[in-house]
């Protein structure tokens, strides 16, 4: 008791992590047999736990959903005042109980029986009720929780949870779910308004694109590049794309050229720059500016047709960034 706060949360924190660390010898062939369990599953994964078993229990649900897995999470109190009807013969129930002996739990074991619904049981003792009645046992026990007294559940939580990561991630792999699936259950969030966002929504396109031909010069390439406030200028010949001038452009041609009022865009621009098609998602155009270190990409269609125009600040505008 006399340590210091410090000292007590990195004890803590050590304490979890071994107990998370021994988890990785009790993934085997019933741990692969799970994963297919739910794979296969024609209904929903319904989770449900009690107390602090029930927090990690929704949130393991919660982690499914959002990766492919359609789940949700009943309270056993609920369940047996009615929720029980939400639970078909399709369906495989995951119980969570570090006991294992949860009075709440183990009265919706003849309901779930009687119904052929498989039980995946998730508890710190397989000799407990709930997990000598389930059809599949996932051993989530630890050494000590890191209480001092050893009874506030910190490490069997941290374990659970963990086992319910190591689930939902094993899925994603087996269902091939990829990052645009996990767009369309995340529509709101950042990474989901990347992927179902097109680029052909966000640009700015018709007169609002700055296009010179090959021939302007530069110092009247310059006017319509700050007039679009784009930071660049797309050059073009019969409206295909040739090239473009950009604000680092200028900077170069200034310390470049001692002629730069006599010179044309098209002795400037760059040749052969990176776009990006209008059908492309806004992803893909966020990832090709990281990636060639861009502030500005023109937008083209299948014919190197310029038909837009995007930059860093138009991501930034689209929330996207």
């Amino acid at each position: 008791m006399n340590k210091s706060v410090i000292e007590i949360a990195k004890t803590v924190i050590k304490t979890e992590a071994e107990a998370i660390l021994e988890l990785q010898n009790r993934i085997n062939e019933n741990f692969d047999e799970v994963c297919h369990l739910l794979k296969n599953c024609k209904g929903k994964v319904i989770l449900t736990g009690m107390g602090k078993s029930g927090h990690i229990a929704k949130k393991i649900a919660s982690t499914l959903s959002s990766t492919g897995t359609a789940s949700f999470y009943i309270h056993p109190g609920e369940a047996g005042h009615g929720d029980f009807g939400m639970i078909t013969n399709n369906d495989v129930v995951i119980m969570i109980s570090y006991s294992g002996e949860s009075d709440e739990m183990i009265s919706l074991l003849p309901g779930i029986n009687n119904m052929n619904v498989p039980i995946v049981s998730m508890t710190g003792n397989s000799k407990s009720t709930i997990s000598l009645s389930s059809q599949f046992h996932l051993d989530v026990s630890v050494e000590k929780e890191a209480c001092p007294n050893n009874l506030a559940p910190t490490s069997s939580t941290t374990a659970a949870m963990v086992m319910g990561d190591a689930i939902a991630i094993a899925l994603i792999n087996i269902n091939n779910f990829t990052s645009d699936d996990f767009a369309i259950s995340h529509p709101s969030g950042t990474l989901g308004r990347r992927l179902l966002t097109l680029v052909s929504s966000i640009m700015q396109s018709g007169t609002d694109i700055p296009i010179v031909s090959k021939d302007s010069l530069l110092i009247d390439s310059l006017l319509v590049m700050s007039e679009k406030a784009l930071g660049m200028v797309l050059i073009e010949e019969n409206n295909k794309l040739l090239g473009i001038f950009t604000d680092g452009d200028l900077r170069r041609s200034i310390e470049s050229y001692a002629n730069f009022q006599e010179l044309t865009i098209e002795e400037v621009m760059t040749k052969n720059c990176k776009s990006v098609e209008a059908h492309e998602t806004a992803f893909v155009a966020m990832q090709m500016m990281q990636s060639y270190s861009l502030n500005s990409l023109p937008v083209v269609n299948s014919n190197n047709q310029i038909v837009g125009a995007i930059n860093m600040h138009t991501l930034i505008q689209a929330k996207l960034v």
